[in-house]
């Protein structure tokens, strides 16, 4: 019990120390493609892994990897960027406090927090002379939330494993993930109510601030409609979410078109295309859940206003499938992202041997689940994501306030060791 909380504790200062560096991506600097904070963080992480006495590797501050044992490979896949920190914190988003039994920070959860725990667990078993039959790969990427070129160059520069898990899904396990499409639609409007229009910060976080400038509106109207005046402009606030689950969040966007969708047709159609499934998209579905679709980024510009969509699209299903129903509405698009499903099905042996885990750990019975998030899991031959996200308990990923319990470090702590020595041994 006293070895396990000097682990512990090392493992509470390690989050802190990650979660205090904003690593969300930045524009490129010499060498450090995705910004100085993601850079830092990687050699941070790197460094307190190369102090436990393991061999590490840096491919050039894209993403870098720990090493442990020899053999066929493993891989534990996780990421030390995080989305930006959004507004409405009443912790310090990049503070590591911990207040009432929870260390806060944007990365706590997802997914510097996940990554310093397995990397405490593979010292644990270190020290208890645990000698794995496969070589462990804990990779550690840069760029997760905003495009994997992190995943991307590490398949030219190394050999990434066919199996393995990525601590950044939900428990028991995760045996399926949808597909991920994130478009760029442009929408013709000419004689807009407002001179500009920006919303969001990211294509996969859920709008939580909209604001148009050199609007044309009745004060009144506005204010009964819950948006804020500041001279000329008006803006919307909501309430951030991951993109996998809009229903979640509060979207900003929505309201502010909403607003403006009363007296003008053109945005009443917009309005309704993306936030009313005009197109009947929701129709696609199967044991994996229904798709989602979040309009997450806005902007006007020259008699257009262009909107980032993040798509969920159900693990069966295709792509082509929604990209029809877009061209049947002559809604021109980019495609800016795409990664294709994630299938398994729920007896394969991985599957089957991190629910084993899971139920002996906890006590609970883990029948395996599909979400609409997206984990490294799928960069992987066959894998699938295991926690830290526990059923029943809140989300706070890419929420303000974002948390891990200090309970649930423990609890992770213990899951991940079994699993590792589990599926390595």
């Amino acid at each position: 019990m006293q070895e396990f909380e000097k682990y512990y504790e090392n493992c509470v200062v390690d989050i802190q120390r990650l979660v205090r560096i904003d690593s969300a991506q930045a524009p490129a600097l010499p060498g450090m493609p995705f910004g100085k904070g993601a850079a830092d963080s990687l050699s941070l992480f790197l460094d307190i892994a190369a102090k436990m006495g393991f061999e590490t590797k840096n491919y050039d501050n894209y993403i870098g990897e720990v090493i442990f044992g020899e053999g066929e490979e493993f891989a534990i896949l996780s990421h030390l960027d995080v989305v930006p920190a959004g507004s409405g914190w009443t912790h310090g988003a990049f503070s590591g406090e911990i207040a009432n039994g929870k260390l806060y920070g944007r990365g706590t959860s997802d997914d510097k927090g996940p990554a310093v725990i397995c990397l405490h667990c593979m010292k644990m078993l270190k020290d208890e002379g645990f000698q794995p039959h496969k070589k462990i790969k804990l990779i550690v990427g840069c760029n997760e939330e905003s495009g994997w070129e992190c995943i991307a160059h590490y398949n030219k520069v190394a050999h990434m494993p066919a199996m393995g898990f990525s601590p950044d899904a939900d428990f028991p396990v995760i045996r399926a993930e949808k597909g991920i499409l994130q478009l760029r639609l442009h929408f013709p409007l000419k004689n807009a109510p407002f001179a500009a229009l920006n919303a969001g910060e990211r294509a996969n976080m859920v709008c939580d601030f909209a604001r148009a400038e050199g609007a044309v509106f009745e004060k009144a109207e506005a204010q009964l409609c819950g948006l804020e005046i500041d001279g000329d402009s008006l803006c919307a606030r909501g309430r951030a979410a991951h993109a996998s689950t809009p229903e979640e969040g509060d979207n900003a966007l929505r309201k502010l078109l909403a607003f403006f969708a009363r007296s003008h047709a053109e945005i009443a159609n917009i309005h309704s295309l993306l936030f009313e499934d005009a197109l009947g998209l929701t129709e696609l579905h199967d044991d994996t859940g229904r798709l989602t679709l979040s309009p997450d980024m806005a902007t006007y510009e020259g008699n257009e206003l262009i909107v980032t969509v993040d798509i969920r699209y159900p693990s069966t299903h295709s792509h082509e499938e929604v990209l029809r129903a877009f061209r049947h509405a002559g809604i021109v698009y980019e495609i800016t992202h795409h990664q294709l499903p994630l299938y398994n099905s729920a007896d394969s042996p991985l599957v089957a041997a991190l629910r084993r885990v899971y139920e002996e750990e906890t006590g609970e019975s883990g029948e395996p689940i599909a979400i609409g998030g997206g984990t490294y899991a799928r960069a992987l031959t066959c894998g699938a994501g295991f926690g830290p996200q526990f059923p029943g308990e809140p989300s706070t990923i890419h929420q303000k306030d974002e948390y891990i319990s200090l309970e649930n470090v423990r609890k992770l702590l213990r899951i991940y060791r079994a699993a590792i020595r589990e599926l390595t041994r």
